[in-house]
């Protein structure tokens, strides 16, 4: 191993917070980008747990939001040496990456006086909590009512619950009430930061609609109640005295009790008592996560001329899915056959880390099917998993798997796909292709292969008109 003094990794890989003189090397300010590299909790100054391969992998922090700094985080290497990359027949350079995913937490009104609360988060539970919190500050004593409507089942211990919390720290003091999906109506606090989390009562057999609150009084005592029906209330366990600043938040809390899983939950008719103040934040908490964001690598020789690499991270095709989908217009992602290449891990990589809500697939039928390695089995497969999210489909077809110049029976199975599109209800834009390669059959001219694709095309998709 590299020892840091004699070599600290930020000398080498230019960041954004640069280093002071040392030896015969002079300063260096760093270059205006949001990056930070390194660990100063390992003796290499690299990470030497979470790795790839061998011993050691870099730390990459980055922060494209960073005030007075550029909107970007850029790390950048400089090799004295010449280099032969292609030396004892290396004939592909890798970069093994891995971050924290991208939050699922989300708080939204609509409509007015009804909540409607997303969040991933292993528990509320233990020494240290993860969680997304919407909340306001109360000072003094006060309470806050809520009706859980409703919450998806990511576990039986899932929670949506009203919650009075001393900090927003992942192992701050709190006193909450919650409605579970199979475990009733619970209450538990941590009456001292870090500490282990206690209970108070459960309800078991409860579901949800049903009601929660909690209250502050003015000695800092704490009580929890639930309700069927928000005026007849059952006090639950006995008010502990758990010291807390005087201002402190209070608000609504969902964690889906399994980090890789997203829990919805709708709350409403919201009421509090006591000074409650300011608009309605909301955060997660304890959950770590990275804004999405493109990655890039760029590799250049030695007039600077750069070799680029992009990673089409699926979070940052979502990321343009939301925003697309704000301004009224749909996202969908049109395949080719190169995805489906190496067992389609590709495209199910894109499928499976997108939101169907945001990232609809257009499918190209054909393609599929050749790039599996002509098979319809893997065509009607990806229609099983993936056909409700389809919004466009574009036809082409094959005989012998050489492409026709018009459309017809052939390789692919048209009227058994448009037979399952219907059954699952989708009905998605047709789009005929004209496409011919070298062995194609040329019998007719390009405006009758269109007729006779338009004839069939009407023929086999007439229930979807």
């Amino acid at each position: 191993m590299i020892r840091s003094n004699d070599n600290q990794i930020w000398w080498s890989w230019k960041d954004g917070l640069g280093y002071v003189a040392h030896d015969n090397e002079p300063a260096y300010p760093g270059n205006v980008t949001g990056s930070i590299v390194g660990d100063e909790n390992t003796l290499s100054f690299t990470e030497e747990t979470i790795v790839n391969g061998g011993n050691q992998s870099m730390p990459f922090w980055f922060d494209n939001n960073k005030q007075d700094y550029s909107n970007y985080s850029e790390v950048e290497l400089t090799l004295t040496d010449q280099r032969d990359w292609t030396e004892q027949g290396v004939a592909n350079l890798s970069l093994w990456f891995r971050g924290n995913p991208a939050s699922v937490g989300s708080f939204v009104e609509a409509p007015f006086g009804t909540y409607t609360i997303t969040a991933s988060g292993a528990d509320i539970w233990g020494q240290s909590d993860e969680f997304h919190f919407a909340y306001k500050t109360l000072s003094g004593q006060g309470s806050m009512i809520a009706k859980v409507v409703s919450i998806t089942d990511t576990h039986n211990s899932a929670k949506a619950a009203v919650m009075i919390r001393d900090t927003l720290a992942p192992d701050s003091k709190y006193w909450m009430a919650a409605v579970t999906p199979g475990s009733g109506v619970i209450a538990d606090y941590r009456a001292e930061t870090g500490e282990n989390v206690q209970g108070v009562e459960s309800q078991p057999d409860i579901t949800a609609p049903y009601w929660v609150k909690v209250e502050r009084n003015l000695a800092g005592n704490f009580t929890a109640y639930s309700s069927a029906n928000g005026s007849t209330w059952q006090k639950l366990g006995v008010a502990e005295l758990i010291p807390m600043g005087s201002n402190v938040h209070i608000g609504l809390a969902l964690t889906a009790h399994n980090a890789s899983a997203t829990c919805e939950a709708v709350i409403s008719n919201v009421t509090t008592t006591g000074d409650v103040i300011g608009q309605w934040m909301h955060q997660d908490i304890g959950i770590a996560s990275n804004d999405v964001e493109p990655l890039y690598v760029a590799v250049s020789n030695s007039a600077g001329v750069p070799a680029v690499v992009v990673n089409d991270e699926p979070a940052a095709i979502e990321k343009l899915g939301r925003e697309l989908k704000a301004m009224g217009l749909t996202l969908a992602y049109h395949n080719h056959d190169i995805e489906l290449r190496n067992a389609a891990r590709e495209f199910h990589h894109m499928m499976a880390g997108t939101d169907p809500a945001y990232v609809t697939l257009c499918l190209d039928a054909h393609w599929i099917y050749r790039g599996a390695g002509n098979s319809s089995v893997a065509l009607f497969d990806v229609l099983k998993l993936y056909g409700s999210r389809i919004t466009e489909l574009h036809l082409r077809q094959s005989r012998d798997n050489i492409w026709t110049e018009a459309m017809c029976d052939g390789d692919i199975d048209y009227e058994a796909l448009a037979k399952h599109l219907l059954q699952i209800n989708v009905r998605p834009h047709l789009v005929m292709e004209q496409a011919v390669e070298s062995s194609s059959p040329k019998t007719m001219s390009t405006i009758e292969a269109f007729r006779k694709s338009s004839q069939y095309a009407r023929r086999v998709f007439a229930a979807f008109a």
